[in-house]
C-alpha cells in the first residue's frame, strides 16, 4: 500500500493562542473541505474566532503577496492577536454589512448586471444611440472644444483645435437619482430675524460657527437687516449663488449659496446614514418626490427611446428579475452569445438563491441585511474555485422557514465543490447541516470566548452546554391570548409590490407581521402604517461609531454622569469625557498610540501615560462613590446598575438608561467597550434599549431576533411581553416560530415573493393559523410545535 502523499496531510486549519476581543486563548482544528458551523450566545466571540482571526489573517495573508506599492493602496489589516495560524485557504467573507447605501447605487449597479444590460443595449437597441455609457444613470453627457497648443521643440509649437463630447445617460433633471428634492425654507431660518439675531434652524448653524461666519462676514449682506426684507439679488446670493472667494481675518475662504451648501452637506448622504438629529431636520425640511422628467427611471429620454423588442433598459431594469431572465433568454444574437450566456448566468443566480422577486433598478440601502448577504453571494455561486474557505455572518436572516431549506442547498453545493465553508449561525434548521460544530461561550462578553464544545450535532446534543440544551427548545402556543385596545387601519395599501391591501392591525397586544423574504412585509409596516406621534420604529440599520463610541455615549449615559461627577467635585462637566477636555494629551483619549508604518500594518499601542485608560491624570483624581471615571467606564451594565441605584452615587437619570440596557440582554457588556467591538445583534439591541425611552404607544419591531441565540430569544420574548404590559401596542416583523407562537396575533402575507406576494393571506390568532395550514408559515408553525 502506498503512503498517502504529503500534500495531502494538510486537512485542518489549526489556531492556537487566538486571543482577539474576547477569546481566551482559543486553539481549535477546523477540518478542511466541510462546513463548519460556529455557535454560541450573542457575544460570545464567533465573529471574533471567524471574521476577526481566520478571515482576517487570510485576507493580510494574500495582500503581502502584491508588491509594496499596491499594497499602499490597500487597507492595512494588523496582525489578529493569535500565537499561530495554520494551513489558511483563502478566505472569501460574506457578510451582513449593508450595502453601499449611496443614492446611485442599485441593485444592478452593485452586481454587474447594469453593466452587462448597458453593453447588450448599445450593441443591439433601436435606434443606436451610442456606446455602454449612454445608457448609464449615474454618466452625464459633456462636450468641449478648445485649442491644443503641441511643443514639438524649437520653433516647432502648433495649436490644434480639439473637440471631445461623451454621451450619457443620466437624467439632468434629478441627477441620476430618480428623485428630486424641495426645500422647504421655513424650516431653514426665521426670516423675521437678521444674522445678527442668529435666524437658522438647520443643526450645527450656530451663531458662532465657522459655517455661519462665512455667511454673515461675506460681505454680500447687511448683517442686521431681517431676512425677509433682502432685495432680490440679496436673496439670491442668500440662497443660490455660486461658490465664491472671501475674505474673512485674513483667512481665504469659500462662500456658497444656502441650498447648493445644504445639498452638498445634508441631502446627498443617504438618510439611513445621518445622526438622528439632522435626519429629523432633513424629514422637516425636505420633501422627496418621483422625479416628474424620467418618472424615476433616472435615465434620459434618449436613453429610453432606445429599445430591444420594444423594452428599453428602463423597462428591462424595473422588471422582476425572474421575469428579466425569462426575456433574456428569448433573446437569440450569435453576436453577443458570451454576453448573452454570463448575464442569464447573473439573473439565475438570483433566483436560485431566492431573490428573483427583486428588480435591478432597486436601490441597495432599501435590501436587508439578509438581501444584501445574499446579493454577495451571487458572485460566488458559478465560480470555478475550489479548496476556497467561504465564510457565512448567519445567512439566514431574514428568511422564512420555507427559505431555510433552499440556502442549506447553497451552502452545501460550495462544500461539496471540495471548499471549507464557515458559517456563524443561530438557527436550528442550519446548525442541523454541518459535519463540525463549534460552540462558544459560555456566556457573552469577558463571560464568553472559551471553546464549550467541538464534534458532531449529535455530540452538542448530548453536550450540557447551553447551546446543547437549547438546540430542541420549542416554543408551545399560548392557552390565551389578548384582547386587542383598539386598531390601527391600513386602507388600499400598495407600496412596493402590496396590491391594494386593506388591512386592521390590533393595538395593545403583541401583533407578528411574517411571510416569506420578498411577500411585502417591510412595505406593509414601515411604508404604509400612518406614522403619527407616537410610533417608534427600531429597523434594521446598523449603529454607525468610531472607536471613540461606546454604549454609555451612545445611549446618553455619559451626560448625567458627567454632570454628577462634576458637581461632587466642584469642576466642569467637560473634565470627564474621554473626547474633550479630560482626554489624555498623549494619545488625545484613543487609549491606544497608532504608529503609522507606511505599507506595514499600523502599530497600535496601549498608551503609557494613560495605561489605556483614556484620560488625564489630574481627571483621575476625581471620584464619586469612590471610584473615578475611568473605573465607571470599565464597569459592566449590571455592576453598574447598582452603583448607580443608591449612595453617593446615585443618579436616577444614569440607573434608567443601565436597567433598559439590562432588560434587552446586554448585562455583561461594559460601558466604555468601542461599539466598533459589538456584534450585529447586540448592536440591535442596544438599539432597541434607546428607543425603550421614547415616549411613543406603537413599537414597530423588524425582526429583533437577528444574532440571537436560542437561550436569549426567550428574554427577548419576556421583554416584549413586559412592554405589552405597560400598556404599549407592539408589532414585530419576523420569521422566528418562537416569535410567532408567542403572538397574540399574526398577519401572514404572500403566499409567495415579488408579484406573487403583497395580500394578506391570513389574519387571526397563531392557534387557528397552525390548525388551517392554510399557508407556508402555517406549516412550519404548526411541524415546530407539533402540532
Amino acid at each position: 500500500m502506498t503512503e498517502p502523499h504529503i500534500a495531502d496531510s494538510h486537512d485542518l486549519i489549526r489556531v492556537y493562542g487566538a486571543r482577539e476581543n474576547n477569546l481566551k486563548d482559543v486553539s481549535i482544528e477546523i477540518p478542511k473541505r466541510r462546513l463548519t458551523v460556529f455557535t454560541g450566545v450573542s457575544g460570545s466571540g464567533k465573529s471574533s474566532l471567524v471574521f476577526d482571526t481566520i478571515a482576517a489573517e487570510s485576507q493580510r495573508l494574500i495582500n503581502e503577496t502584491y508588491s509594496a506599492f499596491l499594497q499602499g493602496f490597500m487597507p492595512n489589516l494588523a496582525r489578529p492577536e493569535v500565537d499561530v495560524l495554520d494551513g489558511l485557504t483563502t478566505a472569501i467573507t460574506v457578510d451582513q454589512q449593508r450595502m453601499g447605501s449611496d443614492p446611485r447605487s442599485t441593485v444592478g449597479t452593485a452586481t454587474d448586471a447594469n453593466a452587462m444590460l448597458r453593453i447588450l443595449f448599445s450593441r443591439l437597441a433601436e435606434p443606436h444611440i451610442g456606446p455602454p455609457s449612454a445608457y448609464s444613470f449615474n454618466v452625464a453627457s459633456v462636450s468641449a472644444s478648445g485649442g491644443l497648443t503641441v511643443d514639438r521643440g524649437a520653433d516647432r509649437t502648433k495649436t490644434e483645435k480639439v473637440t471631445f463630447s461623451r454621451t450619457g445617460g443620466m437624467c439632468t433633471h434629478c441627477e441620476g437619482r430618480g428623485r428630486v428634492s424641495d426645500i422647504d425654507l421655513t424650516q431653514l431660518y426665521d426670516d423675521s430675524k437678521s444674522l445678527a439675531e442668529d435666524p437658522f434652524t438647520i443643526p450645527t448653524y450656530t451663531g458662532d460657527g465657522w459655517v455661519v461666519r462665512v455667511i454673515t462676514e461675506s460681505g454680500f449682506f447687511d448683517k442686521n437687516k431681517p431676512i425677509r426684507e433682502y432685495t432680490k439679488k440679496e436673496r439670491h446670493d442668500f440662497l443660490y449663488r455660486e461658490p465664491t472667494k472671501v475674505k474673512i481675518n485674513g483667512v481665504n475662504l469659500t462662500y456658497e449659496g444656502l441650498i447648493p451648501k445644504l445639498q452638498k452637506s445634508f441631502l446627498s448622504k443617504d438618510r439611513e446614514s445621518m445622526q438622528p438629529h439632522i435626519r429629523a431636520f432633513v424629514d422637516r425640511a425636505v420633501t422627496f418626490a418621483v422625479c416628474p422628467e424620467c418618472d424615476g427611471t433616472r435615465l434620459s429620454e434618449q436613453a429610453r427611446s432606445s429599445t430591444i423588442e420594444g423594452r428599453s433598459i428602463a423597462d428591462a431594469c424595473a422588471m422582476e428579475i425572474r421575469d428579466l431572465a425569462e426575456w433574456v433568454r428569448g433573446l437569440d444574437e450569435p453576436s453577443v452569445a458570451p454576453l448573452l450566456a454570463k448575464l442569464r448566468h447573473t439573473l439565475d443566480s438570483f433566483v436560485e438563491i431566492g431573490l428573483g422577486y427583486l428588480s435591478l433598478d432597486r436601490a441597495s440601502g432599501t435590501l436587508s441585511g439578509g438581501e444584501a448577504q445574499r446579493t454577495k453571494m451571487i458572485r460566488h455561486l458559478g465560480s470555478s474555485l475550489t479548496d476556497v474557505t467561504y465564510v457565512f455572518d448567519e445567512p439566514t436572516v431574514g428568511l422564512h422557514p420555507h427559505d431555510i431549506e433552499r440556502m442549506n442547498n447553497l451552502l452545501l453545493r460550495l462544500r461539496d465543490k471540495g471548499n471549507t465553508v464557515l458559517v456563524v449561525e443561530h438557527k436550528p434548521e442550519t446548525i442541523a447541516i454541518a459535519d463540525h460544530v463549534v460552540d462558544l461561550g459560555p456566556g457573552a462578553g469577558t463571560a464568553g470566548g472559551t471553546v464549550c464544545f467541538e464534534g458532531t450535532l449529535e455530540g452538542l446534543r448530548q453536550s450540557d452546554t447551553v447551546t446543547g440544551r437549547h438546540l430542541d427548545d420549542r416554543a408551545k402556543l399560548k392557552d390565551t391570548v389578548r384582547t386587542p385596545t383598539g386598531t390601527l387601519e391600513i386602507r388600499g395599501a400598495d407600496a412596493n409590490n402590496l396590491q391594494n391591501v386593506d388591512v386592521d392591525i390590533p393595538l395593545g397586544v403583541l401583533c407578528v407581521v411574517t411571510g416569506v423574504a420578498g411577500s411585502g412585509k417591510s412595505s406593509l409596516v414601515h411604508g404604509s402604517i400612518p406614522a403619527p406621534e407616537g410610533v417608534v420604529s427600531v429597523d434594521q440599520t446598523p449603529i454607525r461609531g468610531s472607536r471613540r463610541s461606546n454604549p454609555a455615549t451612545y445611549t446618553g449615559l455619559l451626560e448625567p454622569v458627567r454632570k454628577a461627577f462634576a458637581k461632587a467635585n466642584g469642576v466642569k462637566p467637560a473634565l470627564f469625557s474621554a473626547n474633550s477636555e479630560g482626554a489624555c494629551p498623549t494619545c488625545n483619549g484613543a487609549g491606544v498610540v497608532y504608529t503609522d508604518l507606511a505599507i506595514m500594518q499600523s502599530v497600535a499601542t496601549t498608551c503609557e501615560d494613560c495605561g489605556g485608560r483614556r484620560f488625564d491624570a489630574s481627571v483621575l483624581e476625581y471620584r464619586l462613590g469612590g471610584r473615578d471615571i475611568s473605573e465607571v467606564l470599565a464597569m459592566s451594565v449590571t455592576e453598574a446598575e447598582e452603583y448607580f441605584r443608591e449612595g453617593e452615587a446615585r443618579i436616577p437619570a444614569a440607573h434608567r438608561i443601565v436597567q433598559r440596557l439590562a432588560d434587552v440582554g446586554l448585562g455583561y457588556l461594559t460601558l466604555g467597550q468601542p461599539l466598533t467591538t459589538l456584534s450585529g445583534g447586540e448592536r440591535q439591541r442596544l438599539k432597541l434599549a434607546v428607543h425603550m425611552a421614547d415616549k411613543g404607544g406603537v413599537y414597530v419591531l423588524d425582526e429583533p431576533t437577528t444574532g440571537l441565540h436560542l437561550a436569549d430569544v426567550e428574554q427577548l420574548l419576556g421583554l416584549l411581553d413586559r412592554l405589552v404590559d405597560s400598556g404599549k401596542s407592539v408589532i414585530v416583523i419576523e420569521h422566528h416560530q418562537a416569535v410567532m407562537a408567542h403572538a397574540d396575533w399574526i398577519i401572514d402575507l404572500g403566499p409567495g415573493a415579488g408579484h406573487d406576494g403583497g395580500r394578506i393571506v391570513f389574519e387571526g390568532t397563531p392557534a387557528d393559523l397552525v390548525a388551517a395550514r392554510s399557508t407556508l408559515t402555517g406549516e412550519h408553525l404548526a411541524a415546530y410545535v407539533g402540532g
